[in-house]
């Protein structure tokens, strides 16, 4: 994972049965990919896999890469196969609760009271912070209109550079 020395590597995994089994392309992932890029960080193409443990070992290999941010997307629901929050949370050295609680809430003041049944999670592994998005078009938006004006300082933030 390479980046310039303004842009930050960066990871996206996508979190899907359907779309690691090939039935149908996913759309969230290049969403983020392109949104990160447009931040000013490093990403690739998305890593996309089935729900459940897969999703820890996909986040664990970017963190392992040097990835400062992680996002994911899917798996955040209350279907049994959304695991994404359990596969996250050993990985965490310190959860930050006000990003996920902030996605949430920008959802439901959208209008959008299934916004509130996503469970997941944001917090730091390492020196990365990872946050774990809805798997909809609309929920990756608007997780993506909260994390735009806070993310890069929260990522300078873990390891202190935004003290220099």
């Amino acid at each position: 994972m390479k980046g310039g020395p303004d842009r930050l590597p960066a990871a996206v995994v996508v979190a899907s049965n359907r779309a690691a089994a090939g039935v149908y392309a996913d759309e969230t992932g290049p969403l983020i990919v392109s949104a990160l890029q447009g931040w000013g960080f490093s990403a690739s193409e998305p890593a996309v896999v089935p729900d459940g443990d897969p999703v820890g070992a996909a986040i664990a290999a970017a963190v392992e890469a040097g990835a400062r941010v992680v996002l994911t997307t899917g798996g955040t629901g209350l279907t049994p196969t959304d695991r994404t929050p359990e596969a996250t949370r050993p990985l965490l050295d310190r959860e930050v609760p006000g990003l996920a609680e902030s996605i949430r809430a920008y959802g439901v003041g959208k209008g959008i009271p299934t916004a509130a049944l996503s469970r997941g999670l944001a917090g730091v592994s390492g020196d990365c912070l990872v946050v774990n998005l809805p798997g909809s078009r609309g929920g990756v938006k608007d997780g993506l209109a909260v994390l735009e004006p806070v993310l890069r300082h929260a990522v300078e933030q873990i390891t202190g550079s935004d003290h220099t």
